[in-house]
């Protein structure tokens, strides 16, 4: 059985027509046609309803689609397998990440694990809507959030401690709140949609309504915010941790309450064998994210007076 030709069934099924599935591939919509019908050819069967506006799997089709995925699955890992372990990791993996944790993140680690692995080639998508892993042909998700997809096999790679923060200007001109109920009286900037903040009081969750006068369908529009002083906002310490730093944000600690963590995962599609190019990457991802931990700024209560 052609391989190649298995390798478009079980990519066109994912993606939902040949055309994408030949771009994933990097052949042409024609060649992917004809190996797909090839395919059938050889097994006596049609795999696959196709119109000129949409794909769908006969019942044929689905009840071989298990043994296809497998079948290619398991010629990658041993083609993999047969490289000699000092050559590394290879081939194309692409990985779906927030665009803030992508820049700030997962990008720096790209040069060393190009060079590490001359035949690894990474493509990252950064969006900060959540995708569907398997029909967007992603290989991993990154994903800082409490999880409720069990489709997909997660791997947890570290805690996702965050904190509030401020421009010193703008506490300077409003002050500090210490306690929740202080944040009535200042100027919140929150995810669009969002009306509510996260803690934990006393061992338990609370959420926290607060006013806002700014919002932004991105964090990255809401640390720009905060750096200009715009007011106060929630950031993860990785994002918060440069600025606070370079004193160009503040911690804001209250003292009756502490924010909710979101963990960091990486996701994938259930797979019988997890291809080298993939454990390669989490490992250094889950190695930057300790040495973060390590070297982040630890928020302080200011002393009473």
């Amino acid at each position: 059985m052609d391989t190649d030709a298995v390798a478009v069934l079980v990519t066109a099924a994912a993606a939902g027509s040949l055309s994408a599935a030949a771009r994933r591939l990097g052949i042409t919509p024609m060649i992917a046609t004809r190996r797909l019908a090839a395919l059938e050819r050889d097994l006596g069967v049609t795999l696959m309803h196709r119109t000129t506006r949409s794909l769908s799997l006969t019942p044929e089709g689905d009840a071989f689609l298990p043994y296809a995925q497998a079948l290619v699955e398991s010629e990658a890992a041993g083609r993999a397998n047969l490289r000699a372990a000092a050559a590394g990791a290879s081939g194309l993996l692409r990985v779906s990440v927030s665009t803030a944790f992508g820049r700030k993140i997962v990008a720096p680690l790209v040069p060393s694990l190009l060079r590490a692995n001359p035949d690894l080639r990474i493509d990252l998508d950064f969006t900060d809507r959540v995708v569907d892993v398997v029909a967007s042909g992603a290989d991993l998700a990154i994903r800082i959030a409490h999880l409720r997809d069990n489709s997909l096999i997660a791997q947890r790679l570290a805690d996702g401690p965050r904190v509030l923060c401020a421009a010193p200007a703008y506490l300077a001109e409003r002050g500090a709140p210490t306690r929740i109920e202080d944040l009535a009286d200042h100027d919140c900037l929150l995810l669009s949609g969002a009306t509510h903040w996260p803690f934990q009081v006393e061992g338990r969750e609370r959420r926290v309504r607060v006013q806002s006068r700014f919002s932004a369908s991105s964090i990255e529009g809401l640390h720009e915010a905060c750096l200009g002083g715009a007011g106060i906002t929630l950031l993860a310490t990785w994002n918060a941790r440069e600025d606070v730093r370079a004193g160009r944000l503040v911690p804001v600690v209250l003292s009756d309450a502490t924010l909710e963590e979101l963990p960091i995962w990486a996701v994938y599609p259930p797979a019988r064998l997890i291809l080298p190019k993939l454990r390669v990457f989490i490992a250094a991802l889950k190695q930057a994210l300790a040495q973060d931990a390590t070297t982040a700024p630890q928020a302080k209560p200011e002393p009473s007076p």
